[in-house]
Parts: structure tokens; C-alpha cells; sequence
């Protein structure tokens, strides 16, 4: 395959490749989960939340609160897996498997060691909890707060993600995005599909294979050094691991031009790899990704799959900054062509692009310029803020077409 061949594929296989082509519906936002097979969480909320703007770029205009709606309907559940992030419902039996094998993540390692410490309160915590029913953190303050008293904020907060991350407590709902935990025996119960509560008993290989053979699904077409991210696996995957997965059909080999190491895609997906490899895969999608993204995350692989430089910048400091704090990439027809920094002013309705920045090479061509203006357009409609404001841009002359292809678009 050539390379734009392979951005194609992976773009089809995470729901990228075209526009969506009917008005979405409650049931796609679970079809988008399952063919991501996670959605990661953040909780930054200078635009839409991660996990929403990512269904956004997949399915255009949709009703946020479907999500929300699957989670309290055990469509989905929430667990630890590339961070914390949702996963389908019939995924969770092989996340709770996997996490008392996984000691070493950082969320477990911190939650023992936590326990251990104050094992007496977070009992009280969880005994509460069963008595009482379904809480949130904030349902734990105090008005001896200020005094630092037991029912003080911050530890019950980190003694409710510990018991998260034991598996003793499960998100139930989301309240304005707050979590609602609840036993585990009791989210369990009303998980669609159902889970039969037997505990899955999977060997540790068994386990990291089905995660493999799963990234390497959702990627669409990758090489081994980018599918252990995907999960967090360790250590990495290697050519080695996967040639018996090669061998045995699990896994397809591939090669893409310019790669200088195998690539590997699954086996559901080797019609689109014979579309993909025949050139009849056409991307014709312009949208706004999330900094949280798939497609972004892993900076390795988007640089190499794309020719994109990419850093999550809202964690580094303001003055190291080069794009801005909460910067989308922009993808026009299966490139990734700039970038933008955005902030939603939900009170005036107005969504800020502070700053555009188109990559070098890139020709602001008539099309791709109504594109763009389409996609904003939609992303700050789609989030109440349908009037748009346009900062700084690179190159400046893109400014004055923007703004026309904005007001054409408004009627």
C-alpha cells in the first residue's frame, strides 16, 4: 500500500474516512465505542468534553446526552484501559480480568498503597456506600470542611477513585459529568449485555492477545511498536509476538511504502485493506478532532502515519506553548492539515478560534477553505455557540475567506 492508502484504511477503521451520511442516532454512539473499542475521558472543558467531541467528529450532529444515557443503561461501562475511558459493555469482563494482572499501572499501584494507608476510612467509604446507595464525591462534604474534618472533600474523592480502580465501585451515571459510584455487584447487574458474574478466567497471554488482535482492529492498519499504547500494554509488542498471529491468520502482514518494517491488519477488515490497497477508499470527511482522540494520542504514530507533529499542550507550561492551550487538529479529506486553538463562551454563544494555523505545504484552496468553515461552523453549533469568532491566523490570508464561507454558510 502507499501511504495515503494506509491513512485511508485507518481513518475507515476508526470512523473517519467520510461524512456522515444520515442524521445520527442514539444506537451509533455505542456502534462508535465499539468500533474505537475505548473512548478516552478528560475532563477539560475549554470546548465540549474529549468524549463527546471525539463522537462528534464520527457521527456530526448528536445528541450529547446519548452518551450519558448509555452509561446509566449498562450500554457501556467505565474502566481503566488506555486511561480511563469507556468501553463497551461486553468488553468489561476482559478489563476486570485484566486489572488484577496488571499491578503495575500507576491507578492500581496508588490504590493499594492507598488502602493500605487508610484502610479503616475507605472501608467506612464503601460500607456507606452499600448501605446508602449510589453516590458522588461532593455527596461526602462537609460543613466541618474548613476545620480539615473526616467528611473533608479531597480524601473521600481519592478514596472513591481507589475503590474505582480496585473494582470494588463502578461509575453508574454521570451527574453534569460527575461521577456516581455504586457497587460493582450492582453496575454489573445492569450491564446490556448482560454479565453472567463468573469471573473471567483467561490467562495473562490469553488476555494480552485479545487486547492485540483488538488495537489492531481499531487502528485499522499499524505497526507493532504503535499497539501496546493503545491499551497501555506491557512491555511492547514486538514483530516477534505477532508473527505466530501472522502465521496462524489471525493477523494479516502487510507493507506500506516508505515503512521500513512490516505492517499488520486485522482480518475483519480485509475487504477495506483490499479497497484501501486497490485506491477505492476515498476520504471526504473535514471535522475537528479532540486533543483526546485515537486518531492523535500516540504522537509517534501520528507523525509517522500522517506527517504530523502533535503535542497536548494544556499540559505544558503557557510560556513553552507554540499552538495554544486546547489545540484541535484539523482533518480534511484523510490529511491532517492544521490546527486550531479554541475556547467555547457558552454564556455569549460565541466559539473563539484564538489562533489557526494551517500546516506548511498546505494550499487554502476554495474547497478547502468552505470545508473548514463548514466543519467549525457545525462543531460550534452542534455546542451552542453558533457564532463564530476568528483570531489570529497562519496564513493570514485565510482569514477573509473563512469569514465569507462562515456567512454564506449562516444564509
Amino acid at each position: 500500500m502507499s501511504l495515503s492508502q494506509a491513512q485511508c484504511l485507518h481513518l475507515a477503521a476508526q470512523g473517519l474516512l467520510r461524512r456522515p451520511r444520515a442524521r445520527a442516532r442514539k444506537d451509533d454512539v455505542v456502534a462508535a465505542i465499539e468500533r474505537m473499542r475505548l473512548l478516552q475521558i478528560d475532563s477539560i472543558h475549554v470546548i465540549a468534553r474529549s468524549p463527546y467531541m471525539v463522537l462528534h467528529s464520527r457521527l456530526g450532529d448528536y445528541a450529547p446526552a446519548w452518551l450519558d444515557e448509555a452509561l446509566e443503561a449498562g450500554r457501556v461501562a467505565e474502566c481503566w484501559a488506555h486511561e480511563a475511558c469507556f468501553v463497551p459493555a461486553a468488553d468489561y469482563p476482559l478489563h476486570q480480568a485484566w486489572g488484577s494482572q496488571r499491578g503495575l499501572h500507576w491507578a492500581y499501584k496508588n490504590a493499594a498503597r492507598m488502602h493500605a494507608e487508610h484502610r479503616q476510612d475507605m472501608d467506612a467509604l464503601l460500607e456507606r456506600i452499600r448501605t446508602d446507595g449510589a453516590a458522588r464525591a461532593a455527596d461526602f462534604e462537609s460543613a466541618q470542611r474548613g476545620a480539615g474534618g473526616w467528611w473533608s472533600w479531597k480524601p473521600e474523592k481519592r478514596w472513591l477513585e481507589a475503590w474505582f480502580a480496585l473494582g470494588e465501585l463502578m461509575v453508574t451515571r454521570r451527574e453534569r459529568f460527575q461521577r456516581v459510584y455504586d457497587l460493582a455487584e450492582r453496575v454489573l447487574a445492569k450491564l446490556d449485555p448482560p454479565w453472567t458474574g463468573t469471573p473471567l478466567s483467561r490467562s495473562h497471554e490469553d488476555l494480552r492477545q485479545r487486547f492485540i488482535l483488538d488495537s489492531v482492529r481499531a487502528l485499522g492498519v499499524t505497526q507493532a511498536r504503535w499497539i501496546a499504547d493503545y491499551y497501555r500494554l506491557k512491555p511492547a509488542v514486538t514483530d516477534r509476538e505477532l508473527a505466530p498471529l501472522v502465521a496462524s491468520g489471525a493477523l494479516l502482514q502487510v507493507n506500506v511504502a516508505d515503512w521500513a518494517v512490516p505492517a499488520y491488519v486485522h482480518p475483519d477488515h480485509a475487504e477495506l485493506l483490499a479497497h484501501a490497497a486497490q485506491g477505492k477508499l476515498r476520504a471526504t470527511h473535514t471535522t475537528l478532532l479532540s486533543p483526546f482522540d485515537p486518531v492523535v494520542w500516540d504522537r509517534t504514530r501520528v507523525q509517522a502515519l500522517f506527517g504530523f507533529e502533535y503535542t497536548i499542550e494544556c499540559y505544558v507550561p503557557a510560556s513553552k506553548r507554540r499552538y495554544g492551550y486546547y489545540v484541535l487538529p484539523i482533518l480534511h479529506r484523510g490529511r491532517l492539515i492544521g490546527r486550531l486553538d479554541a475556547k467555547a463562551h457558552r454564556r455569549e454563544g460565541v466559539f473563539e478560534i484564538k489562533a489557526l494555523f494551517l500546516e506548511p505545504g498546505v494550499v487554502p484552496g476554495d474547497r478547502l477553505l468552505q470545508e473548514l468553515a463548514h466543519a467549525a461552523l457545525a462543531c460550534a453549533r452542534w455546542h451552542g455557540t453558533p457564532t463564530l469568532r476568528l483570531g489570529r491566523s497562519r496564513p493570514a490570508g485565510i482569514a477573509a475567506g473563512l469569514r465569507a464561507a462562515w456567512r454564506a454558510a449562516n444564509g
